[in-house]
């Protein structure tokens, strides 16, 4: 890990740039693991909420996987379509849709790489306690600053790096 970040100006061009490396990283590993398992990254988020909750509603999976319900729905979809979950609805409410894996799904899953690389767990790990904690206080702040059901209406325009 760099430490460039101790010295460096406490800025928004700055974190706008770690965001940017964030996202390349991200979308470098995410290729990388569909290329492997055939599977997105959210499909795989999906297929973990599933095994997670037994016989999972969509509202549920959608929360869990924090991710829309439309998209969560438009992702069960495609996964039931290859025979990866298995989706049924509810005798007692029939709005309800729960979902679970299937074999080839559970497969799948057990074979599915890490959505981060290893590395990164063993040099999180590797911190002190307080600044782990500072990290994911900062992560959800700034997670809570982007998240587009919070941004006031107009406030949208700001820094291009």
């Amino acid at each position: 890990m760099s430490r460039q970040n101790e010295t460096a100006p406490a800025d928004p061009v700055t974190v706008v740039r770690s965001i940017r490396r964030i996202v390349r990283a991200m979308d470098v590993r995410s290729k990388r693991v569909a290329r492997e398992t055939g599977l997105t990254i959210p499909q795989i988020v999906v297929l973990q909420a599933v095994r997670d909750f037994e016989a999972a509603t969509t509202a549920a999976i959608s929360r869990h996987a924090n991710i829309s319900a439309a998209t969560t729905v438009t992702i069960l979809e495609k996964l039931e379509a290859r025979g990866i979950v298995e989706r049924h609805r509810s005798t007692v409410d029939r709005r309800i849709v729960h979902s679970r894996l299937t074999e080839r799904g559970r497969a799948l899953l057990a074979e599915a790489p890490p959505l981060f690389h290893e590395a990164f767990f063993a040099r999180f790990g590797e911190l002190p306690p307080e600044e782990q904690a500072t990290i994911v206080r900062a992560f959800c702040t700034v997670a809570d600053i982007l998240d587009p059901d919070k941004v006031p209406v107009g406030t949208e325009a700001g820094i291009s790096v």
